[in-house]
C-alpha cells in the first residue's frame, strides 16, 4: 500500500528529530523548574535556554517571552485592554484584520462593543487606507494583523501597519503563527509591540505557545492568575518538556529556512500549475507575496467536504482552511472577507507543504485531484 502524502503542514508538523531528541531529554528530570534546589535548577535552564533561543530568532528579548499552552492562550493574552507603549496612553479598543484566526476575532478581553474589524483588498491582503481612516475614528487602539494568512498564505504589511498604528498612539499586536519557520520574522523590523508563536507549526510538540512583546510594553495582564511564574505574566508550572521543544524546533527551523523555503515554492508553484490545468480551479492570492508553501483553491460545483474526504481517499492529507474548528468543514470566512461568494467560500481547500515534501508527493495530489476533476466534476 503506498504511503500517504501529507499536505496539511499549516494545521501541524511532524515533530522534528531535533524537538524530540531535546523532549526525551527534558522527560528525565525530576525537577519543577520553580524550585530553588539542583533539580529544580535543571529544568528551569531548558526553560530559560528555549526562551533564549525564541527571542533570538524573532529578534526579542529573553526576559520578554511568555510561555503558553498554545498559539491560542498566546492570543487571548496579548489581546488585553490596558496595554501602553513608552510614550502613549492605554489602549482602549481593537481592531483586527477580518481574516484573521478565530483565537484573534474573537477579541480576547475585549468588550464586544469595543472591537471593530479592517477589511481587506480582493486579494487578502489588509486595507490600510481603511485602517488610517479607522484609527483616525476614536482612541488609541491595539491593532492585530497576522504575518501571514493561514489559508492563502498572503503576507500582510505589517512593517507599514506598525508605522501608521504608532502614528495613531496605538500598538500593533502580530500573530506570526505561520510565518515562523517560513519567512525571515524580526519584531524590531516590523516594529510589532507583540507577537505570537506556536510551537507545533514548526517541528515543535503540540501544546505549546509563546508571546513576544517588546521593550517598553506595559499594562499586560495575565489570563491565568495563580503562581508567580513567567514573571507573573501566566500562572502555571511550565511545560518543561514541551518548552525545550519548542525551543530545539526554533533552532532547526532557522537554520534550514533559506533552502527550505526556495524548494517548498519550487514545488508549490508546480502544484499550482498542474491545479490549475484542471477543472479550471482557482487559486487565491497568487498575485500577491505570499508563503512559500501554502495554495488555497477552489473549482466551480467543487464542496470542500468533498474535496477533502475524496483526497483522503487517496492518501493525500489536506484541509479546508484553518484546522480549529473540531473537525468541521465549514465555508472560508477567509474567501468571504475577500468578497467573494459563500457559494465559492464553501469549496475552498488549502494543500500547504513542509521541509519533507517530496516532488513525488506533488505528482500524487495531482494525481488524486486529475480523479476528482474527472468524477466529482464531471459535466
Amino acid at each position: 500500500m503506498p504511503t500517504r502524502v501529507y499536505l496539511d503542514w499549516n494545521a501541524t508538523t511532524p515533530l522534528r528529530p531535533e524537538a524530540r531528541a531535546a523532549m526525551l531529554a527534558a522527560w528525565e528530570l525530576i525537577g519543577n523548574p520553580s524550585s530553588v534546589h539542583a533539580e529544580g535548577r535543571e529544568a528551569r535552564r531548558l526553560v530559560e535556554d528555549a526562551r533564549a533561543a525564541l527571542a533570538a530568532a524573532v529578534g526579542g528579548l529573553p526576559r520578554n517571552v511568555v510561555f503558553t499552552s498554545a498559539g491560542t492562550e498566546a492570543n487571548a493574552l496579548a489581546l488585553s485592554p490596558g496595554l501602553r507603549g513608552p510614550a502613549g496612553g492605554p489602549v482602549e479598543r481593537l481592531l483586527v484584520s477580518a481574516v484573521e484566526h478565530a483565537s484573534v476575532l474573537s477579541g480576547g478581553r475585549f468588550p464586544a462593543d469595543k472591537i471593530g474589524h479592517v477589511g481587506v483588498t480582493r486579494a487578502g491582503v489588509v486595507d490600510l487606507d481603511r485602517l488610517k481612516s479607522q484609527l483616525m475614528d476614536g482612541p488609541p487602539a491595539l491593532v492585530s494583523i497576522m504575518a501571514a494568512n493561514n489559508e492563502t498564505g498572503a503576507l500582510q504589511p505589517v512593517a507599514e501597519a506598525a508605522q501608521i498604528v504608532h502614528e495613531a498612539c496605538g500598538l500593533l499586536h502580530v500573530d506570526a503563527i505561520q510565518a515562523l519557520g517560513k519567512m525571515p520574522f524580526n519584531i524590531n523590523v516590523i516594529g510589532a509591540d507583540l507577537a505570537t508563536f506556536s510551537a507545533h507549526k514548526i517541528g515543535g510538540p503540540k501544546g505549546v505557545g509563546a508571546l513576544v512583546v517588546a521593550e517598553g510594553i506595559a499594562g499586560l495582564e495575565p489570563v491565568l492568575r495563580g503562581g508567580g511564574q513567567e514573571l507573573n505574566r501566566r500562572a502555571g508550572t511550565e511545560n518543561v518538556a514541551g518548552i525545550a521543544g519548542f525551543g530545539a524546533a526554533v533552532e532547526a527551523a532557522l537554520q534550514a529556512l533559506p533552502e527550505d523555503a526556495e524548494r517548498m515554492a519550487t514545488l508549490r508553484d508546480r502544484l499550482e500549475n498542474g491545479i490549475g490545468a484542471i477543472a479550471g480551479a482557482t487559486v487565491y492570492s497568487k498575485d500577491v507575496a505570499r508563503l512559500p508553501n501554502t495554495t488555497l483553491f477552489t473549482a466551480r460545483g467543487l464542496k470542500a467536504e468533498t474535496a477533502v474526504i475524496g483526497f483522503d481517499l487517496e492518501g493525500v492529507a489536506v484541509s479546508s482552511g484553518s484546522a480549529c474548528s473540531s473537525g468541521k468543514v465549514q465555508p472560508s470566512h477567509v474567501l468571504s472577507a475577500m468578497g467573494y461568494d459563500p457559494t465559492v467560500a464553501q469549496g475552498a481547500v488549502r494543500l500547504s507543504l513542509g521541509w519533507s515534501t517530496e516532488p513525488e508527493d506533488i505528482n500524487r495530489a495531482l494525481e488524486a485531484w486529475r480523479k476528482l476533476g474527472n468524477t466529482l466534476l464531471r459535466g
